[in-house]
């Protein structure tokens, strides 16, 4: 496309950016927080929206038992194709609707998407809500100004991100209900995202021999066990600082435990303890080995753990809970990181690198099935500033506006119109 066909694309964009903007508004006043996960609503609302413009959106709701399985209550995928001739490639364009519980320290309305100096602050406004916006008004105004003629766009909204996206673009892959040639999803607006960590999250029990606190030897205490074990863990994080990538973004492997429960009582030595740990892996890492090593590690602890005199040993158990692989770049995907690289450039003014991020996402689930995709959307330079996952999460709306112009200019050009 021409320079002036690209300026007409970003004239329509903030000819109709209030309407974005109310768009993105009604999305983040529709709770989707995950856990508890009852989302099918949220799908309504948004098929409610696309439909008042005429547009055909296709609903996959997940099997009811699929989706208690995974935890969560109520899940339906959306799809919007828009078809416009033979030829060309087919894009997707993936945004997740789910978000974590907003939790404590809010000034501003978590549901209100309130706008304030520029900026609206809400739960989802950065992550990802915000690219429902971007995407499908970056396709209206493609639609109004651009007039492709050959190839499709797919608009992909789905919700189950935060419990790893099997239900999500996972589930929609793997039913067929999609196969693009190329994809992007929510990111944001500072950097092409290439590639992602990996994330490996286990599952320990450690089982002792509950007893009452005044004859304690007369237990195996699972809480001193867990401690023992968690130690072992956390010393690998000293070795991980030396397992450094390659891939500009990610440094290096580290572990995290992030939930622990057990015990019955203050008077009681605890007989069970679980915790929950996550292992973020380097695009270079094996995720079987990984897994390999961390369970070696917590099996020669709970060995090495000392019972009480004639005590039962201790009793640990290791199940998966998740496995993401990390995103890796696919040969095919230089067009799209050529074409959002130099228009990024001209409408932020200023270079956009391509890198990669310690975050991992739904993308790896089309990588996986060799379809070449990045990350691009709305929102800062990094994810704190956002405060995304955080209280007062907000968006830059002006980031919104000139990542919908990105967008659209990139659809554009892939599509050759």
């Amino acid at each position: 496309m021409s320079t002036t066909q690209h300026a007409a694309l970003d004239q329509w964009v903030a000819d109709h950016f209030a309407e974005e903007t109310a768009f993105l508004q009604q999305l983040v006043r529709v709770p989707t927080d995950t856990p508890p996960g009852n989302n099918a609503p949220h799908a309504e609302r948004t098929a409610e929206l696309l439909r008042a413009w005429g547009w055909e959106v296709e609903s996959h709701p997940v099997p009811a038992a699929e989706v208690r399985a995974a935890g969560l209550e109520t899940l339906t995928n959306l799809i919007v194709r828009r078809r416009y001739g033979p030829g060309g490639p087919t894009i997707a364009l993936n945004a997740h609707g789910d978000v974590v519980p907003p939790g404590e320290g809010w000034t501003h309305n978590p549901y209100g998407a309130e706008i304030v100096d520029g900026k609206m602050y809400g739960r989802a406004t950065a992550v990802s809500k915000c690219d429902f916006a971007t995407y499908t008004h970056a396709v209206r105004a493609l639609e109004a100004v651009a007039r492709p003629t050959r190839g499709c766009i797919e608009l992909h909204f789905t919700y189950d991100e935060e419990f790893g996206g099997e239900l999500g673009p996972g589930w929609l892959l793997s039913h067929g209900l999609t196969k693009p040639d190329l994809m992007i999803a929510a990111g944001f607006s500072y950097q092409v995202v290439t590639a992602h960590n990996g994330c490996l999250q286990l599952e320990v029990t450690v089982q002792g021999d509950m007893a009452h606190a005044a004859i304690p030897d007369s237990g195996i205490d699972a809480l001193q066990g867990a401690v023992h074990i968690l130690g072992a863990l956390y010393r690998l994080n000293a070795d991980y600082l030396q397992v450094r990538s390659n891939v500009s973004g990610i440094t290096h492997p580290y572990l995290n435990v992030g939930l622990i429960q057990g015990g019955t009582n203050t008077n009681v030595v605890p007989g069970k303890v679980v915790f929950k740990l996550d292992r973020r892996m380097i695009p270079e890492e094996n995720p079987a080995e990984v897994e390999a090593s961390l369970r070696q590690t917590i099996a020669q602890a709970a060995t090495s753990f000392a019972p009480p005199r004639g005590g039962k040993a201790l009793q640990v158990e290791v199940r998966r809970i998740l496995l993401a692989q990390a995103l890796k770049p696919l040969p095919g995907n230089q067009p799209l990181v050529t074409a959002l690289q130099q228009h990024a450039q001209a409408v932020f003014g200023e270079p956009v690198p391509a890198v990669g991020t310690p975050l991992y996402t739904d993308v790896r689930l089309y990588g996986e099935r060799g379809i070449p995709g990045v990350i691009y959307g709305a929102g800062p330079r990094t994810v704190r500033e956002s405060n995304a996952k955080r209280a007062d999460e907000h968006i830059v709306l002006a980031d919104l506006q000139r990542a919908t112009c990105v967008i659209a200019r990139t659809l554009a050009d892939l599509l050759n119109t």
